[in-house]
C-alpha cells in the first residue's frame, strides 16, 4: 500500500522499520530486518544492508548459524563488504570454528588492511588455536592501528600469558588497566600473572580489586582461594574456596583445592570427603586420586592409598607423581621389590627427580643392594646437593658397606646440613670427650 509516497511495511513505513532494523536490541532488529526483506521490495545494496544488520542482531543473540547465513547472503549481494566478512569471521569464532573465522578475518583484511577489529579476533581465534605467536602479531598490528584499544593489550597479555612471559603480560595489563581503569578481567588476568610468577601478594591484591568491580566473579574468588594456599595461608583458601563453590556447586575444581588444603592443615577426614566430591563430580581428575591417596597414605590406611594410585594410572599412564607416591606407600607397607619398579617408571617420566633417586635407593638399602644405593643417593645429591637424609642414608650405606671414612664424611655433611655450626661443635666435643675418655682408660688400664 502507498501512503504518500512511503511503502508501509508491516503497518510501518519504510523509514520506520529501517530505523528499528538498526537498533540495539536484537529481538526489535530482527524482526523490522526481516520485515524488510520479505517484503520483496529491497535489491542491491538495500537488501545487503538489510541481511547484514538482521546478522549482526543475530550475532548479538548469541544466534551463529542465523548470522552465518545472513552474512553469507550479504557478501552474495555485495562480496567486498569487509565488515561482513569480518561479521561471519567472528559468528564462526564464537562457535568454535576458528579455521573458517581466520580465513574470514584474511579476507576481511585484504579488503581492510586497518579494520583493527578484524586484526584483534583473528588474534583470538590464533590463541585458541595455541598458536601465540600468531596471535601477537596481529594485536601488534591492531595496536599499532589503534593505540588505545584496551581490549588489544588485555588479549595480547593473555597470549603472553600462554606463553608463560608474564613480564610481558603484566605490561600489557597495565597499559589496558591504564585505559580502562574498571577493566574486571584485566584485574583477573593481571592477578593470574602475578601468581603464576609466585608474587602472590601482588596476585590477591589484582583478585581483591577485580571482585570489588565484580564480586560474583568466580574465577577470581577460585584464583585468589589458589594463591592463598600457596602462600600457606589455608584458612583463607578454605574460605574462598568455599565461597566459590556457593557461587558454582558443581564445580570440581574448588571441591579438590580445599581438599588439598584440607590436607595440609592436617584435617585428613575432611581433605577426603572433599576428594569424594570432587572425584564425583569430574570421575576422570586424576590429581583428585593422587591426593587422596596420599591423604589416605597420611591415615597409614596404606591399601586404599594403593588403589586411589592404580586409578590414578587407569587415568593416567604417564603420572610420575602416581608412580612416586604408590612406590612410597609399597616402602611403608616394606613391600620394597614392588617400590622399586615404580620408582623407575617415575625417574623415566622425570629424571631430575631427586626424591625418587632417594626413595629408590632407600629401596635398594633395605635389599642390601648398597651399590646401586649409593648411586641412587649420588644422583639425588646432584640433584640437590643439600639434601641432607640422602647425606644421612649413604652415610648408612657406606658403614654397611665397610667404607667407614666415607660414611663419617657423610655423616658430618648431615650434621652440618641439619644443624648447622652447632650441630658440628657438639659433634667434635662429644668426639673430643669420646678420644679423652678412650686415652683416659688406656692410662687406666696401663696403671
Amino acid at each position: 500500500m502507498l501512503l504518500v509516497g512511503v511503502v508501509v511495511v508491516r503497518g510501518q513505513t519504510r523509514d520506520e522499520s529501517w530505523k528499528r532494523c538498526g537498533e540495539n536490541d536484537p529481538d526489535r532488529a530482527i524482526e523490522a530486518c526481516s520485515a524488510l526483506i520479505e517484503s520483496g521490495q529491497l535489491s542491491g545494496h538495500d537488501l545487503a544492508r538489510a541481511f547484514y544488520s538482521r546478522a549482526s542482531a543475530y550475532a548479538r543473540k548469541g544466534v551463529d548459524d542465523r548470522a552465518i547465513q545472513d552474512y553469507a547472503q550479504t557478501l552474495r549481494l555485495i562480496p567486498s563488504f569487509a565488515n561482513a566478512f569480518y561479521g561471519r569471521g567472528w559468528a564462526y569464532a564464537h562457535e568454535g570454528d576458528y579455521d573458517h573465522a581466520i580465513q574470514d578475518f584474511d579476507q576481511a583484511l585484504r579488503l581492510n588492511p586497518n579494520l583493527s577489529d578484524a586484526l584483534r579476533e583473528r588474534g583470538i581465534a590464533y590463541t585458541h588455536k595455541n598458536d601465540y605467536d600468531l596471535a601477537i602479531r596481529d594485536y601488534d598490528h591492531a595496536l599499532r592501528v589503534n593505540h588505545g584499544d584496551a581490549i588489544a593489550f588485555y588479549d595480547r597479555g593473555a597470549a603472553y600469558g600462554h606463553k608463560r612471559d608474564y613480564n610481558h603480560a603484566i605490561q600489557d595489563y597495565d597499559q589496558a588497566l591504564q585505559l580502562n581503569p574498571s577493566f574486571t578481567e584485566a584485574f583477573y588476568g593481571r592477578g593470574s600473572a602475578y601468581a603464576h610468577k609466585g608474587d602472590y601478594d601482588h596476585a590477591i591484591q589484582d583478585f581483591d580489586q577485580a571482585l570489588r568491580l565484580n564480586p560474583s566473579l568466580v574465577n577470581a574468588v577460585y584464583s585468589r582461594g589458589v594463591a592463598y594456599a600457596d602462600k600457606g595461608d589455608y584458612d583463607r583458601a578454605i574460605a574462598d574456596f568455599d565461597q566459590a563453590l556457593q557461587l558454582t556447586p558443581n564445580d570440581a575444581d574448588p571441591f579438590y583445592r580445599r581438599g588439598v588444603a584440607y590436607k595440609h592443615k592436617g584435617d585428613f577426614d575432611r581433605a577426603i570427603r572433599d576428594f569424594d566430591q570432587a572425584i564425583r563430580l569430574n570421575p576422570s581428575l586424576a590429581d583428585a586420586y593422587i591426593t587422596r591417596g596420599n591423604a589416605y597414605d597420611l591415615k597409614r590406611d596404606y591399601d586404599r592409598a594403593i588403589q586411589d594410585f592404580d586409578q590414578a594410572l587407569r587415568l593416567n599412564p604417564s603420572s610420575a607423581d602416581a608412580f612416586y607416591n604408590r612406590a612410597r606407600v609399597y616402602e611403608y607397607k616394606g613391600d620394597f621389590d614392588r617400590a622399586i619398579p615404580d620408582y623407575d617408571q617415575a625417574l623415566r617420566l622425570k629424571p631430575s627427580d631427586a626424591d625418587a633417586f632417594y626413595g629408590r635407593g632407600f629401596a635398594y638399602s633395605h635389599n642390601r643392594d648398597y651399590d646401586r644405593a649409593i648411586q641412587d643417593y649420588d644422583q639425588a645429591l646432584r640433584i640437590n646437593p643439600s639434601y641432607s637424609a640422602a647425606f644421612y642414608n649413604r652415610s648408612k650405606a657406606y658403614a654397611q658397606r665397610g667404607d667407614y671414612l666415607l660414611a663419617i664424611a657423610d655423616r658430618g655433611r648431615f650434621v652440618w646440613l641439619k644443624f648447622g655450626i652447632l650441630g658440628v661443635t657438639i659433634r667434635l666435643c662429644i668426639l673430643t670427650i669420646a678420644i679423652a675418655l678412650a686415652f683416659g682408660f688406656k692410662r687406666f688400664r696401663s696403671n
